[in-house]
Formats: C-alpha cells, sequence, structure tokens
C-alpha cells in the first residue's frame, strides 16, 4: 500500500463547530440504546473529532454489512469511468451464457443503472450457490425495470459480477491498484466474505475501518477526485449521490427506518437534511456526507434493531443542525480540554466481576458433552450460505485469572480461548490471519453459585453472544444469547453432561 497521507486536524472551532455541541453529541449517542464504537467528524477538509470506544480502535476492522454496497457500486463507477462498461448495458448482454434462452421482456430490459439503485423489478432474490448468477438471472421480473423499489442484496453482489466479466478481476484486485492505494486503504488490512463461485460479497461482506469507510465517502463528497487526480467521472457521482429511486416502499417492511424513505441512489441512501446522503450498513454502520454544511460524519457501532439504528441518525441531525457558523468561532480552550478528554476516555463499558464459586472447583477440568441444541460460538453467515460449527464437547479449567475454555466441534476445530473473571475482557487471537475475524474478547462471571455466565464477541464485528451455563448436578443447561437480528431466531434448549 502507498503511504496514507493523515487528514488536516484542527480544533472544531476552527471549523465553525462548538467543542461543547461535539460532546454533547457524544454523550448523545451513549446515552441511547446503541453501542458506540468509533466516530469521525470532518469538515471543511479538516478532521476536528475522532475516537474509539475501547476496546475498539482506529485500525480495527469492522464489520460493515450493506456498507459494503458502496464499494461495490464505486468499482462500477471506476469501470463506468475508464470507459469499460455503460450504465444503459442489459445484463443479458453482459451475461448471455447465465440468462435464460427466452428471457421476458422485463429481464430484456434490465440495466447495470437498474442494479445500481435496487430497481430490479423483482420481489425475491437468491442467495448463495455455485451458479448464484443465473439464478438471479432466472429470477422473475415482475415490473418494469426502474420503476419499483426493492432492497436486492444479491444485486450488489452481481455489480462486483458485472466488473469481474468486464475486466476479469474481482472487487479487491479491481479497486486495490484504482481506489484502495490511492485513497489510502490498506488493502492487506481489508477481509471480504465470497460466494461459492470465489466473488466477493458486494452485498455486504466487507470488513473495513471507520477510516476506510470515511476517505471512501470523501471521495464522493469531493466529486469524485483525490488530491487532484479523478478517479470517479463527475456525472457518476452526482447520479450516485442524488435520488434514482424512490424507497417509500420501505415503509411497509421496515416502518421505523424513516431515514429509508427520501430515496435511493447509486448503493447510496438519501438522507433528511438538504442535499446530504450516506453509506449504510444494518447496525448502525454510517458514513454520511452534508454538502449543506461540508461535513462528513462517519459511525461505527452496533444499533440493535432499526429503530435504534434510525435513533442515530436522528441524534445526528440534531447535532448538524446546530453547525451554522460558516467561519471559525472563538477558541474554547476549556470546551476543547473536555472534548479531547472525553475522547480518550471512551470505552464500551467493564464487564461484571463475580469470581468466585464453589462451582468452579466441582466442574473445573471435567469433560462437557453436549447432549441437545446447538451450541456454537462459530456461527455461520447467510450471505455466503455457510452453517454454524456446533461445538460437541468442551472443558473450563479455572484459575485465578479465570478459566481456559477447550472446546471440539463437530468438523473437528479444536479451540482453546481464554476468558477473564476479572473484570476485563481477554482478547484472544483464533483461527487464520485470512479469516474474517480472529479477535475473540471473552469475559465471565458468577451471577450466582451454580450459574456461570460467558460474554463473547467477535471484535471485527457488531456481534456479542452470551453464553449461560447453569449447573445442577452432573448435568448442565445452556442458554445462548446474541445482539444479532440473524442468529438465534428460535433457539432450542442446549443441554450438557459433566462426566
Amino acid at each position: 500500500m502507498n503511504y496514507r497521507k493523515p487528514f488536516e486536524a484542527c480544533s472544531p472551532e476552527e471549523v465553525g463547530i462548538r467543542s461543547e455541541d461535539i460532546l454533547s453529541y457524544i454523550e448523545a449517542l451513549e446515552a441511547s440504546q446503541t453501542e458506540m464504537h468509533g466516530l469521525m467528524i470532518m469538515r471543511h477538509g479538516k478532521l476536528c473529532a475522532q475516537g474509539w470506544w475501547a476496546p475498539f480502535g482506529p485500525n480495527v476492522r469492522h464489520g460493515l454489512q450493506s456498507h459494503t454496497k458502496t464499494y461495490a457500486a464505486t468499482a462500477v463507477g471506476i469501470a463506468y469511468t475508464e470507459g469499460l462498461l455503460r450504465l444503459d448495458e442489459r445484463l443479458i448482454d453482459i451475461f448471455p451464457e447465465e440468462s435464460p434462452a427466452q428471457p421476458s421482456e422485463n429481464l430484456k430490459l434490465l440495466t447495470v443503472r437498474d442494479v445500481l439503485c435496487m430497481g430490479c423489478g423483482m420481489d425475491t432474490m437468491p442467495f448463495n450457490s455455485p451458479d448464484w448468477i443465473r439464478e438471479f438471472l432466472h429470477t422473475p421480473v415482475n415490473h418494469k425495470p426502474g420503476t419499483t423499489y426493492m432492497y436486492n442484496s444479491t444485486g450488489s453482489t452481481l455489480l462486483g459480477a458485472i466488473v469481474r466479466k468486464k475486466t476479469g478481476l474481482g472487487l479487491h484486485d479491481y479497486l486495490t491498484p484504482r481506489l484502495f492505494n490511492k485513497i489510502g486503504i490498506d488493502p492487506d488490512n481489508l477481509r471480504w466474505m465470497c460466494m461459492a463461485d470465489g466473488m466477493e460479497v458486494g452485498g455486504g461482506g466487507l470488513f473495513a475501518t471507520t477510516e476506510d469507510n470515511f476517505r471512501l465517502m470523501k471521495l464522493y463528497a469531493d466529486g469524485g477526485v483525490w488530491e487532484g487526480e479523478r478517479i470517479l467521472s463527475e456525472d457518476y457521482v452526482k447520479l450516485a449521490t442524488t435520488n434514482q429511486n424512490d424507497s417509500a416502499t420501505e415503509a411497509l417492511n421496515n416502518p421505523e427506518a424513516t431515514d429509508n424513505f427520501l430515496g435511493y441512489g447509486f448503493q447510496i441512501w438519501m438522507c433528511k437534511p438538504k442535499g446530504a446522503y450516506r453509506a449504510d450498513g444494518a447496525m448502525g454502520q454510517f458514513t454520511i456526507v452534508l454538502p449543506e454544511q461540508d461535513m462528513i460524519i462517519g459511525i461505527t457501532e452496533t444499533a440493535v434493531g432499526a429503530h435504534w439504528a434510525q435513533s442515530t441518525l436522528d441524534i445526528t441531525w440534531d447535532f448538524v443542525a446546530k453547525v451554522t457558523a460558516q467561519q471559525p468561532l472563538p477558541e474554547n480552550k476549556e470546551a476543547q480540554t473536555l472534548l479531547q478528554n472525553k475522547l480518550r476516555r471512551l470505552n464500551i463499558g467493564n464487564p461484571p466481576c463475580q469470581p468466585f464459586s464453589p462451582w468452579a472447583e466441582k466442574i473445573s477440568g471435567r469433560k462437557i458433552t453436549l447432549q441437545s441444541g446447538v451450541f456454537t460460538p462459530f456461527a455461520g453467515s447467510f450471505m455466503v450460505g455457510s452453517q454454524p460449527d456446533a461445538i460437541t464437547e468442551f472443558r473450563l479449567d479455572f484459575d485465578v485469572y479465570g478459566c481456559v475454555w477447550h472446546l471440539t466441534t463437530a468438523s473437528g476445530r479444536t479451540e482453546t480461548i481464554r476468558v477473564s473473571t476479572g473484570g476485563i475482557r481477554y482478547t484472544n487471537l483464533l483461527g487464520k490471519l485470512e479469516d474474517w475475524n480472529q479477535l475473540y474478547l471473552c469475559d465471565g462471571w458468577w451471577p450466582e453459585e451454580n450459574v456461570f455466565q460467558m460474554h463473547c464477541r467477535w471484535l471485527e464485528t457488531c456481534l456479542q453472544d452470551v453464553y449461560t451455563l447453569t449447573f445442577e448436578g452432573s448435568t448442565v443447561s445452556i442458554k445462548a444469547e446474541s445482539n444479532s437480528p440473524w442468529q438465534f431466531a428460535k433457539q432450542e434448549p442446549i443441554t450438557a453432561v459433566v462426566e
């Protein structure tokens, strides 16, 4: 990667923002029902505030979910800028071998542009399989393309397949020299989920940092130019960041997400403030461009449910409304010190601490074998069709630091995981360097004498699992809970026996 030139930094007052308003904004976010992970604020091209809530950090990857879609659309935009494709090209012309022999009249009309703006005209979408492109092109196009809106994540992944068809390169290889190296995104630090045919999941499979997302959207804010070099054509940026497809029908399936009803560009959402737009991923991954204020705000967080993600946006709009000065404000050293102290001490909160129970000695070192239910810290992903890898047996070896969790899964995977009971989280490095995530943070405590509870989170995601083990004689009942909207939907009882 080329050297990443840091953004110019300044005080908030230098760019017309009061430090106390940023402090109030942060406090309002913390007081809401979200868990904040990262925040960056830029105005007039200068970074005036940034911070990460420990254990999250500035160069730790974060699951982007649908924020990935904007990267996929950017690849299409660069190919368009290079003259490699047209927005009015038909999918049946790009993928003749995967298209039906007798395509419907609506499928004949389906273009790259329609896919970009969620106007495919479909009512359903296929998921991962070796023939997912063929299955996509055989999905009924029930409406004339461009006349209806349906959020189509597989269509977003197809954008990458279009680029691959035109260039022979997947998203990562295509974007590395043309985007990542130019705007300061380290390609070696990125991770992608992939489809069965090796195509990166452009609909939601990227893991990147808060600043990576910020740099991507700064490119759009600057009209497609980075340090004097045009990367995206001016007309593509204008189309991508303005309403190309009305999204009011989102209210039917997602009524609480009111900022989703305002229109859609090219894998970019319109926002309530005039001219504002955002890249957006599930559970509150936002990078927001506010042209009227000449501001960019980047957020990574865990917002469980659409209502809390919308709450983050509403709190952000309240903050943005306070930014009215176009010129520098008088420096306020006292307020700046309070803000900087706050930014240096951000933390998601400490875990509970109760390390003592007579049951720790009773069960320490004994094999525990699963009898029923699915107990897994290694969940699958519906994005790529992978299945959970359930634990078949485990043991807990207790010591003064907590315990060591030795486990074996159905696939034969074995892991040794340290769980702290000292009121801190222990960071385990699991798996392989190329895995989507490796940092596994674990803490445990005894809320009752016979109940041991573990909090386990993959740091490079939004997700935390809570496992509550209740011991009675030689049996163990295990309750698995998760903040994931996709996991443990209908959790069966989990039972095990201590041998």
